[in-house]
């Protein structure tokens, strides 16, 4: 997609929210709730962008009941399963108008690649310059990025080889984002992914879990588990360039920060800050 990152500082635009996935859709709804609180409440007009799933309709009915009984104005479904669709101009044209876009799970790989560079694609970056609300869950999460995890054994030591990568939508730099990050223990391929791009933030978040991105790179939590944010801006020593693809990495003098809902995190000086509401 697009190189240049849509979080232009000098102009308007709107706010992230990025959920680790498996967020309560039955309870409380805290997260999702949220998201429509953003969007504008009931004069909120949301866009389900279900490209991502082999299940479509379902998941993208799904979210749109949910949504509905939030208290959203309008919601509608797009799947857009092909290129030719997502450059449709009448698809894009409704999605210049809404206030709040929601990216489904599924596979990341398959949202970059079918909206990348398309008409749709541009007319969400139009949308978010507004001020719309961008929010994806899951896979939805992996692509807010400029560069994306796709995939990596969880189950070993940090390697070389446990990690592959992509260039993601480009919402948010200098950052890469992993999921269902404690659930699945994927400490340790967000470690091999900061040991590549030392100047980039891991960020890991928890299922049922949410980092609010505002425009001024300001993150706040919201959710019942944790954001874990990797600092590699100062390590001094890392093997990942000499290593052997199935050999451990070596890092040292990595920052780690453990956030749970309270917390905020400037990205711009990399520093985590406790709300006084909390």
């Amino acid at each position: 997609m697009s190189d240049k990152s849509a979080d232009n500082k000098s102009g308007p635009s709107g706010s992230l929210l990025i959920i680790g996935g498996n967020e309560d859709k039955t309870a409380e709804c805290l997260v999702l709730r949220k998201f429509i609180e953003m969007a504008g409440g009931r004069d909120s007009r949301i866009v389900v962008i279900a490209t991502a799933t082999g299940q479509p309709r379902a998941v993208g009915s799904e979210y749109q009941e949910i949504f509905s009984s939030l208290g959203a104005y309008e919601v509608t479904i797009m799947a857009m399963a092909n290129r030719e669709i997502a450059n449709q101009s009448r698809q894009a044209e409704f999605i210049k108008d809404a206030s709040g876009i929601f990216f489904t799970g599924g596979d990341q790989l398959r949202l970059t690649s079918i909206l990348g560079g398309s008409a749709v694609d541009a007319a969400i970056r139009i949308a978010f310059a507004k001020g719309a609300v961008v929010a994806g869950t899951s896979a939805g999460a992996a692509v807010m990025s400029e560069t994306m995890i796709i995939g990596g054994n969880s189950k070993d030591a940090p390697k070389k080889s446990s990690l592959s990568m992509a260039h993601g939508m480009g919402f948010l730099s200098e950052v890469v984002i992993d999921q269902h990050f404690a659930q699945r223990g994927r400490m340790n391929r967000l470690l091999a992914a900061v040991a590549q791009n030392p100047h980039v933030l891991g960020v890991g978040i928890d299922e049922d879990t949410a980092l609010i991105v505002g425009p001024d790179r300001r993150c706040e939590v919201i959710g019942s588990q944790t954001v874990t944010i990797i600092d590699g801006k100062n390590i001094i020593y890392s093997n990942i360039s000499e290593s052997n693809p199935g050999q451990p990495l070596a890092i040292s003098n990595l920052l780690l920060h453990i956030l749970p809902a309270g917390f905020a995190f400037d990205l711009n000086i990399r520093l985590p800050i406790q709300l006084d509401n909390h």
